[in-house]
């Protein structure tokens, strides 16, 4: 099946004259809106970069006005074949809308960074490593790495990363912030990891600073 395209607003520096580019990932059932607000406190301080947040490609079945990336099974009752076949459409589905942007942006790849939240940081952590060139970075909020079984086989390329956890998360675990970061640097990946005090699946002001602080060191402008 060839990619789906994926709709998306743009905001921050005038096209044309952008030097970086991040890409903001939602999580299961939300939308790109719901990640783009982060675009008004970060642009400020990254005025050359264009932010993008694309919607997920399919509709989710547990929010009518929401999107996903593919299948949950223990949210919506699917299967573990087709949460495995939607991972593997959703990351030809990003990684075309990745390539779209930069192209349109007349950006290397090394000038655009991932920042995903939940689902959205699994899809990050996902397709990142298996890109032929790897990215500025990837920020990844309240999420886990799948199948790291395969990460160190499978990676092709090393972006530098940053995981961010709330340790009263009720939905994800803040276990799996440990988990990714040890998978993470025992395959070679410059690796940083914060837990957020008191902070359940959200992003904070803390949570926030930090990752324009990495958003700030890694991308070019």
């Amino acid at each position: 099946m060839p990619p789906r395209p994926l709709q998306s607003k743009r905001k921050g520096a005038p096209r044309g004259a952008a030097r970086s580019v991040v890409i903001f990932v939602h999580g299961y059932g939300a939308n790109g809106a719901d990640l783009m607000g982060l675009a008004d406190p970060l642009a400020p301080h990254l005025p050359d970069t264009a932010f993008y947040s694309p919607d997920a490609p399919e509709h989710c079945p547990g929010n009518p006005f929401g999107f996903q990336w593919f299948p949950i099974p223990w949210l919506d009752g699917s299967s573990e074949e087709a949460a495995r076949a939607g991972l593997v459409q959703a990351a030809e589905d990003l990684n075309a809308f990745i390539d779209r942007v930069l192209e349109d942006e007349g950006l290397p790849p090394s000038a655009l960074a991932l920042v995903g939240f939940s689902q959205g940081t699994m899809m990050s952590l996902h397709i990142a490593p298996r890109r032929a060139e790897p990215l500025a970075a990837v920020v990844g909020f309240s999420g886990r790495l799948l199948h790291p079984e395969a990460l160190a086989a499978e990676a092709i390329s090393k972006p530098p990363v940053l995981l961010i956890h709330g340790d009263a998360d009720p939905v994800v675990p803040v276990q799996s912030l440990p988990e990714a970061a040890d998978t993470l640097v025992k395959a070679g990946f410059e690796t940083y990891a914060h837990v957020c005090k008191g902070v359940q699946h959200s992003i904070d002001n803390e949570g926030l600073s930090l990752a324009l602080g990495f958003l700030h060191r890694k991308l070019p402008g």
